[in-house]
């Protein structure tokens, strides 16, 4: 089983290094180990090449969620099997990547997705996030639990995720012109085309953020952006808004039980993120300008 393990980098700090050596000390090794770097100022690139991985090293201007990806699946034409991570998300062991691999042994298998556990330094409505999206149990969706998950059917993230390449080109590959998302994206085609996704909870990575109540909402307007322009998935797989009721009210409850005193900040988190949701939806009449300032990615609105 040849695979890659492929992380797109923009100065991604001091906390680079413990990703690195997470990947080195996997007991199962990758073929290669390709990063592509959007010209980072930091000395990123230099720890990975000491590190044995290949760099490819783009314009900041030209890295595209899944241009870049694509991009970078063609530059591994021997591997069967594409791992993703991003710069943040730290192995949890040495089986980490061979425990995401496994479920591949079944052929209609086309996608995998690890666990994501908060990281130590993660506030309690950050780690709440993770232990609502990434749950104990395993399992594998097809398209006939659509009715039962809902759009969790074709939730997937390229934190920590694998993909069976050829299957994977048989959809087309990530979207080029997405904002983000494109793991869902790719996850809603692979189940359409009747493939099946797998949740492996039982391989992890740390991964969460710090995000301010402003950051959220523009990480929520550019979720908003992404569904208005593919609003074929909220069509095949139901709305996000209803698996945001049920992720406001499990967070509620974590609140109220370990730390009381934080839920009007939660509060507060949650409007602004169904602001910034809704203000994605609308971008289309919105000016330019203002797209921006609501944006994460602010590249995307030219």
């Amino acid at each position: 089983m040849k695979f890659a393990v492929i992380i797109p980098t923009y100065n991604p700090g001091n906390a680079w290094l413990e990703t690195v050596d997470a990947i080195n000390a996997q007991v199962v090794k990758p073929d290669v180990v390709l990063i592509i770097d959007s010209s980072s100022r930091d000395d990123s690139v230099t720890i990975s090449i000491d590190a044995g991985f290949q760099v490819k090293v783009i314009k900041q201007s030209l890295f595209n969620h899944g241009g870049t990806r694509n991009m970078a699946i063609d530059m591994c034409p021997d591997c069967e099997f594409a791992v993703f991570m991003t710069q943040d998300a730290v192995l949890v062991d040495s089986g980490s990547i061979n425990n995401l691999l496994a479920p591949f042994s079944d052929d209609n298998v086309a996608a995998v997705c690890g666990r994501q556990l908060p990281k130590k330094s993660a506030s309690l409505i950050e780690a709440h996030a993770r232990l609502y999206n990434y749950s104990e149990g395993s399992n594998v969706r097809s398209i006939l639990d659509r009715d039962m998950f809902g759009l969790k059917t074709a939730f997937l993230s390229n934190s920590f995720a694998a993909y069976r390449v050829s299957t994977l080109k048989e959809v087309g590959c990530f979207p080029e012109g997405v904002i983000f998302g494109e793991d869902m994206y790719v996850a809603a085609k692979l189940l359409e085309a009747n493939h099946k996704i797998a949740y492996a909870a039982d391989t992890c990575v740390y991964h969460s953020h710090h995000y301010s109540i402003w950051q959220e909402m523009k990480r929520y307007f550019d979720m908003g952006v992404f569904h208005s322009n593919e609003s074929w998935i909220r069509e095949g797989f139901g709305c996000v808004e209803g698996q945001g009721v049920k992720f406001v009210i499990s967070e509620l409850k974590y609140l109220l039980k370990h730390a009381f005193w934080l839920v009007p900040g939660g509060l507060l988190r949650t409007m602004m993120r169904y602001v910034g949701f809704r203000f994605g939806l609308i971008c289309d009449v919105m000016p330019l300008y203002l797209n921006r300032i609501l944006s994460m990615n602010k590249g995307y609105f030219k």
